[in-house]
């Protein structure tokens, strides 16, 4: 094709990695409401520099006055084919937000350093969401110097709240729905697995995530007391430990009541998909799979299977030597992972009641946030363009019923009406929200040279 990106030069190479490196300098991790203005500022700077028309929007506008808001703005980009100005419009989800970087111990460079070692460039935000950003910046920035135009109408929406559950996105694309109209998503994010193929997702899971407080005396108490005092924390393992079996099945009732199977279309593309059981095993250092599971059950369990999982779990004294007491209190943070059509909030009553009719009166449930499951078919049309312009870069590709992940997507598809798939340049076991992230330059390279096709072959 004309003008597609065949090539990517040094030079482009070197301002590709000086960007990246420039937006992980920027610590903004939103658990800690920490540089999230500043980091959206940096983004539009650099949307601005390269040609796309960028801005920063509050939810409120008198939020705009402030250092700092709550909730963070988004920033927009928009740039217009001028040559094609009828045809279809991409919209890129991305997050400028990172995950806190504990623990610090653990990093083998400053974690906001962006440090290039080879092919690597590390950092929190590497991979996960500010190098697949920049994929997509710089290929609109390609077409745009090499040809002063765009082959088709692109978007852009980046948010600052994806790592604490995009709290507010809704309300954004609800406010600015025509503004945000488009044809097609491109997701903020998509794996490269071992052997360079990229895995094109079409879905993500749904999120429940609940804390429970389990409460016992009104103050730490002497352990001797134990013989006549309630521990919390046992009462709380008590309750834990009826909710999942060892096999990690979910026993509160009627929990998979509205869980949607896999249909033939998806049954199909998961007898295809590959999956390197030992090499993950290796990489996570664990010699089974929960319920020794294998086979296809691996690749259904991770796109179509609930979760119940203890996130944290904080109860008495933890620090170094010994400490004698009775807690008044233990808290467990669990997230429960859900799939198409479980509704968040239904999950959540179905929890309530399970601990209400076992009878633990001193245990609070806090709904903290609750995120539904989507997926796009995988005869969309836009699945087949994105598919057949990665092959071209790639060679080859692989299709994904859904990521095991979770992310806003049902709701850009609830209120945009738009498809929604997952592509990018984040390798497999590239760690992210642990010490020691990375991006793989060449994946980087690659990915923008991907989404350059997919541009030019969506009109």
């Amino acid at each position: 094709m004309v003008n597609s990106i065949e090539k990517i030069v040094d030079s482009e190479i070197s301002t590709m990695i000086s960007d990246l490196k420039t937006l992980i300098n920027i610590p903004s991790v939103s658990a800690k409401d920490q540089n999230l203005v500043e980091c959206a500022e940096a983004v539009s700077a650099l949307m601005n520099r390269v040609g796309i028309k960028s801005e920063i929007i509050y939810l409120d506008p008198k939020d705009n006055i402030a250092t700092s808001s709550l909730p963070p703005p988004i920033v927009y980009g928009e740039i217009k084919s001028q040559k094609n100005p009828n045809s279809k419009t991409i919209l890129f989800y991305n997050h400028y937000d990172v995950q806190p970087e504990d623990p610090l111990d653990q990093w083998n460079v400053p974690p906001f350093s962006g440090e290039v070692s080879g092919n690597y460039i590390y950092g929190r935000g590497s991979s996960d969401d500010k190098g697949e950003l920049i994929t997509r910046i710089k290929a609109v920035e390609y077409f745009l110097r090499e040809t002063g135009d765009v082959p088709c109408n692109v978007k852009f929406i980046v948010e600052g709240e994806e790592e604490i559950g995009s709290t507010h996105i809704e309300k954004y694309l609800t406010k600015h729905k025509e503004k945000f109209a488009c044809d097609g998503i491109i997701w903020e994010f998509g794996y490269v697995n071992e052997k360079n193929i990229p895995i094109i997702s079409l879905g993500m899971k749904g999120l429940l995530y609940v804390e429970l407080i389990a409460c016992g005396p009104n103050k730490d108490t002497h352990s001797s007391l134990a013989v006549i005092v309630e521990n919390p924390a046992w009462n709380l393992i008590k309750l834990l430990n009826s909710m999942r079996d060892e096999n990690g099945r979910i026993l509160i009732s009627d929990w998979y009541n509205d869980v949607r199977n896999f249909n033939q279309e998806e049954e199909k593309i998961l007898n295809l998909e590959f999956f390197e059981a030992n090499e993950f095993k290796k990489e996570y250092g664990i010699s089974r799979f929960l319920g020794d599971i294998s086979g296809i059950d691996i690749k259904k369990a991770l796109c179509g299977s609930p979760t119940c999982n203890i996130a944290g779990f904080v109860s008495g004294y933890v620090e170094q030597g010994a400490k004698t007491i009775i807690p008044s209190f233990a808290k467990v943070k669990l997230d429960f992972r859900l799939v198409p059509d479980m509704d968040p909030q239904k999950q959540f009553a179905k929890l309530q009641k399970h601990i209400k009719d076992l009878g633990f009166e001193n245990i609070k449930t806090n709904f903290i946030h609750g995120e539904a499951a989507a997926r796009t078919s995988p005869n969309d049309p836009f699945v087949k363009i994105i598919t057949e312009s990665a092959k071209r870069v790639f060679g080859d590709v692989i299709l994904n019923v859904s990521s095991a992940g979770t992310g806003p997507m049902h709701s850009f598809q609830k209120i945009l009406k738009a498809p929604s798939v997952s592509i990018g340049s984040t390798y497999v076991y590239s760690r992210i929200h642990s010490p020691n992230e990375f991006a793989r330059i060449d994946l980087l390279i690659n990915i923008t040279k991907c989404i350059g096709e997919i541009m030019e072959n969506y009109n």
